[in-house]
């Protein structure tokens, strides 16, 4: 399905990557070590403090999973089908995460944990977003998925088999921004802490207003009458 996919989408998808491997690094890299992205660490660790009683640790991790169930919940009522169109809400779930991380970032400095929790549903919803336009092609938060399609494409490439090449370019395209988003993430953790949030919020929405405005703008075309 990739090959289908417009160009404007596979900036996207780069974008929101970068973006994501952001969010993760500062948020593991912060006060409570809690990646925000990695549900399925997230899950190991809850199952790890169900078993040793450790309440805060459960509420830690089970709210982070929540508040990830909860974006992504959001942006179903947002986007509500799978089909591409203009018409849907891409710009208002972009603005909203940008809202919920520019919202973390002075719970971050507080050691708060509706931080990570905010941080957590901004990642959902941009995901759950990313997943719905795609038809489930292009997933932003994690790179599971992406990997295994790669280790897919390499099994077939040595099998003597066709290839899917623009699914697996689309592939590497994802875990390189997000790969590069975690680098710069990093650095600017070590610079600037908190503040380095302040990226990924404006990233998202400025491209939410962008998105909004060039909506706009089609409104106003006129009907094309050949």
């Amino acid at each position: 399905m990739g090959v289908h996919l417009p160009r404007w989408v596979w900036a996207g998808a780069g974008v929101l990557a970068c973006v994501a491997g952001m969010v993760n690094v500062v948020g593991y890299l912060g006060f409570e070590h809690q990646a925000v992205t990695h549900l399925t660490g997230t899950t190991t660790f809850l199952g790890a403090a169900l078993a040793s009683g450790d309440l805060h640790a459960m509420a830690r991790f089970g709210g982070v999973m929540l508040a990830f169930l909860f974006g992504s919940a959001l942006s179903g009522m947002l986007i509500q089908d799978s089909t591409l169109r203009l018409g849907r809400r891409y710009g208002v779930a972009l603005v909203l995460e940008s809202a919920m991380l520019f919202a973390a970032i002075p719970l971050f400095m507080r050691a708060h944990l509706a931080g990570p929790l905010l941080a957590a549903a901004a990642c959902g919803l941009q995901n759950a977003m990313a997943t719905t336009y795609s038809g489930a092609v292009i997933r932003t938060s994690h790179l599971s998925g992406m990997f295994t399609d790669l280790g897919i494409g390499m099994g077939h490439a040595l099998r003597g088999m066709p290839l899917q090449k623009r699914r697996l370019m689309l592939c590497g395209l994802i875990i390189c921004c997000f790969l590069l988003g975690a680098v710069l993430g990093a650095l600017l953790f070590q610079r600037v802490g908190y503040l380095a949030l302040m990226v990924p919020a404006t990233l998202t929405g400025l491209a939410g207003l962008g998105y909004g405005g060039y909506r706009q703008w089609q409104r106003q075309q006129p009907a094309d009458t050949a």
